[in-house]
C-alpha cells in the first residue's frame, strides 16, 4: 500500500530535554515552509455516491398490429423505446487533503527515529506505524446478457410461405394456441404421447413454454435490459442544505445536475452532533503561532438523505471530519522516553490506533 502515498523518514529529537526546545514543534502551513521537517495535511471527508441504473430497450413486435385481434392483448405497444430507472444506491467515504489544514512539524537531529508516513496528496496517514489499508473500489462489471432467442426461427414453414403479414399473424397465432392447448394436455396427463417420467415431463414442458414465449413476442414485442454505473463524489460542509446531486432523463439516463431534461435527486446534508468548534490552546510561555505535538481530527456525525421530489429514496449515516474539530496530541507522547504508534483513519483524520511504549 505504500506505493500509494510518500513515506518520510525522518531522525527526530522527541525528547523533553532543556524544557520544548527537544519536542516535536507543529505550526500552521505556509507554502514552501518545508525546511528542517515535514509538511502534512489533515483530511476532510468526501462522500462518494454508486448509482447504478437499468436501461430498457423495447422493440416491438413484427405482428404488433395484430396483437387484439388474434391474440386478445390490449395495450401492446407498437413503437420502438429507451426507459431508464435507478435501481440501487450506496454510498462510501474517503479523504482527501484540507488545504485549510496543513501543518509544518519540524525535528530536532538528536532524536530517537520517527517514520511519518502521508499520502499522495500529503495527508497525514500514520507516524511509527504502517497505514491502514484501503481498498481501491472494484470496478464494475454487468453480468453477462443472456442471449435472446430469434422468435422467427419458431415459425412453421406455412407461416413463412404465408402471403401476407396479417395471414402470417393469424397462423402463428394459431399455433400459440395449439402449444398451449399441448401444455394443458400434458399437465392433465391427457396427451397423446405422455412422458415416461417427471424429468421427461419437465423437460417437455420446458421445450413448450419456450416456444410460446418465443412467438408471443412477435406480437407484444420485447425488453432487453443493461445495467450502467455512475459515481458521483461530493464533499459537504456545514450549513449544506437541499443541493441536487444528480438528474435522470427518461430518454438519456443519468445527466448532469444542471441538465434540466432530467427529474432532480437531491441530497440533504444533516449535522447529528453539533459539535462547536475547538481551538487548542498554545502551552504556556510559547508562542502563540507555534504549538507542540501533532494535530488530528475529531469528526462530526452526519446523515446524507437522498430524495426524489419529496420521496426519501435513501439514507445514510457516516463520521465527517468537516463537522468537527481539530485537536493537538501532545508532544509528550513523542519523546524519547517513547516509542509513540499512530495511526489515523484516511478518510476522517481520525485516532484508529496510538500506542506507546518505552524502548528496550
Amino acid at each position: 500500500m505504500l506505493n500509494d502515498m510518500k513515506k518520510l523518514a525522518f531522525a527526530c529529537l522527541l525528547s523533553l530535554a532543556g524544557g520544548a526546545q527537544a519536542q516535536t514543534e507543529t505550526s500552521p502551513y505556509q507554502p514552501g515552509v518545508t525546511a528542517e521537517g515535514a509538511v502534512y495535511f489533515l483530511p476532510k471527508t468526501v462522500l462518494r455516491f454508486v448509482v447504478q441504473v437499468e436501461k430498457t430497450t423495447f422493440t416491438p413486435g413484427d405482428f404488433c398490429k395484430y396483437a387484439s385481434r388474434y391474440l386478445r392483448l390490449g395495450d401492446v405497444r407498437t413503437r420502438p423505446g429507451v426507459g431508464y430507472r435507478v435501481t440501487s444506491i450506496s454510498m462510501d467515504t474517503y479523504g482527501e487533503a484540507d488545504k485549510a489544514k496543513g501543518y509544518a512539524v519540524e525535528f530536532n537531529p538528536k532524536s530517537v527515529a520517527a517514520n511519518i508516513a502521508l499520502a499522495d496528496d500529503g495527508t497525514l496517514l500514520a507516524i511509527n506505524a504502517a497505514p491502514r489499508r484501503t481498498e481501491a473500489p472494484k470496478p464494475f462489471r454487468p453480468a453477462p446478457r443472456r442471449p435472446q432467442p430469434n422468435p422467427r426461427s419458431y415459425l412453421s414453414e406455412e407461416v413463412l410461405a404465408a402471403g401476407s403479414t396479417a395471414k402470417m399473424a393469424e397462423l402463428a397465432a394459431q399455433e400459440i394456441y395449439e402449444i398451449r392447448d399441448s401444455k394443458d394436455y400434458l399437465n392433465r396427463g391427457e396427451a397423446d404421447y405422455m412422458p415416461k417420467d417427471g424429468e421427461q415431463l419437465r423437460i417437455m414442458l420446458a421445450n413448450l413454454d419456450r416456444q410460446d414465449r418465443a412467438l408471443t413476442q412477435l406480437f407484444t414485442g420485447s425488453e432487453v435490459k443493461d445495467t450502467m454505473e455512475y459515481v458521483l463524489t461530493i464533499c459537504p460542509q456545514r450549513g449544506m442544505g437541499r443541493q441536487v446531486l444528480f438528474r435522470l432523463s427518461g430518454k438519456l439516463g443519468l445527466v448532469d445536475a444542471d441538465d434540466l431534461s432530467g427529474v432532480p435527486y437531491y441530497i440533504t446534508v444533516t449535522d447529528e452532533q453539533n459539535l462547536p468548534e475547538v481551538s487548542p490552546e498554545a502551552p504556556k510561555g510559547k508562542k502563540k503561532d507555534r504549538q507542540e505535538g501533532v494535530y488530528v481530527n475529531v469528526p462530526g456525525k452526519i446523515t446524507a438523505t437522498i430524495y426524489r421530489e419529496s420521496e426519501v429514496i435513501d439514507s445514510f449515516e457516516a463520521p465527517a471530519a468537516q463537522y468537527g474539530y481539530t485537536e493537538l496530541l501532545s508532544g509528550e507522547l513523542f519523546n524519547k522516553r517513547y516509542t509513540t504508534h499512530l495511526t489515523l483513519n484516511p478518510a476522517t483524520g481520525a485516532i484508529d490506533r496510538l500506542e506507546a511504549e518505552q524502548p528496550k
